[in-house]
């Protein structure tokens, strides 16, 4: 993160512009923010979201990798592109992104995750990766955890869609309330009788969370003493994820709706992998396709949020999975992995 020696003050121009921001977090979370350095790795619909939250919160410098040329399904979630654009979807998202805040510098890469080694990603202080296979997930995972760089990975799957926080040992500060007591002499005939108020009070208390590596997130024994117990109650999110990751290495792409069928003997080899019964994976989340604005919108809000939250240090960050359900229409939070 961020060092204490690379946080500058902020201009006039920067506090005028971040006012609102400052009244609702306080002045030393916008100076965290305008020291940050985020790399944005993939840009669909998800990080579009992602992208413009963190922007407009007033980050230092936003990097976006992405080797991919505009796509069909980039119409249906990824407002970043001019319509009708042609060409690489990172240069592409550059200038729309720029006009939301021209105090943030954003640049763009043309190149492949997969080559970049571990200097590469040094140079930043949040890493956020979509549309990456599992296993790169993993690998940029141990990178940064090596670095001490904050990592998160997320993706969407038509309205489905995840994900993951990994912050190591994360200090943080969260408002408590605090009960004060107050006893007083009664001062009428009793004079040994006291009088006693309770009032609360908000205080800022320093509190740390502890994260485990994706890899281990992913490679848990569903069989075992510890998660045994935790199966019945652990959404079947966490399961369809699972699948939806094996068919994405496997093939090297993205389930279509056409997949399914695919998808759903995949699970078997998953399920057994893990020893997970095949009917903690909901099917009906495995009818996947493009993803589509509304869940990008949702997820990439809330996952932008927590990206601002870990570099601002305010308050308890989601640990670890968070998924949005479409049939349950809601946002769940699991923590998951020793």
């Amino acid at each position: 993160m961020t060092n204490s020696k690379d946080i500058q003050n902020l201009t006039d121009d920067e506090a005028a512009l971040y006012d609102r921001q400052i009244r609702l977090w306080g002045l030393d979370a916008q100076k965290r923010l305008r020291g940050s350095r985020v790399l944005l790795i993939g840009i669909g619909g998800l990080a579009a979201e992602v992208g413009k939250n963190i922007v407009l919160a007033g980050i230092k410098q936003l990097t976006i990798l992405d080797e991919n040329n505009v796509m069909g399904i980039d119409k249906y979630s990824q407002f970043l592109i001019p319509y009708g654009a042609t060409g690489n979807r990172a240069t592409l998202s550059v200038e729309r992104l720029q006009n939301l805040n021209p105090m943030v510098a954003i640049s763009a890469l043309t190149d492949s995750n997969v080559t970049k080694d571990d200097m590469f990603f040094a140079e930043f202080d949040v890493v956020c990766a979509t549309d990456t296979s599992r296993s790169e997930l993993i690998r940029i995972n141990k990178i940064c955890r090596e670095r001490e760089i904050c990592f998160f990975a997320g993706d969407v799957w038509s309205l489905f869609g995840f994900f993951f926080t990994d912050l190591q040992d994360h200090e943080f500060v969260e408002e408590e309330l605090v009960s004060k007591i107050e006893s007083d002499i009664d001062d009428d005939d009793q004079p040994l009788r006291k009088k006693t108020k309770i009032d609360q009070e908000k205080q800022l208390a320093k509190k740390t969370d502890y994260f485990v590596p994706l890899e281990d997130a992913l490679n848990v024994d569903w069989s075992s003493e510890s998660y045994a117990p935790l199966l019945k109650r652990t959404n079947s999110a966490y399961f369809t994820l699972q699948v939806l990751l094996e068919f994405r290495d496997k093939h090297k792409r993205n389930p279509k709706m056409d997949d399914l069928e695919t998808l759903k003997e995949l699970k078997n080899e998953v399920c057994q992998k893990i020893n997970a019964p095949t009917n903690k994976v909901n099917d009906e989340l495995l009818r996947v396709a493009h993803p589509l604005n509304p869940a990008c919108a949702i997820v990439g809000g809330v996952l932008a949020q927590e990206i601002i939250k870990c570099i601002s240090k305010q308050d308890a960050p989601f640990n670890n999975f968070f998924f949005f359900v479409p049939d349950e229409c809601s946002g769940i939070v699991e923590k998951i992995g020793h």
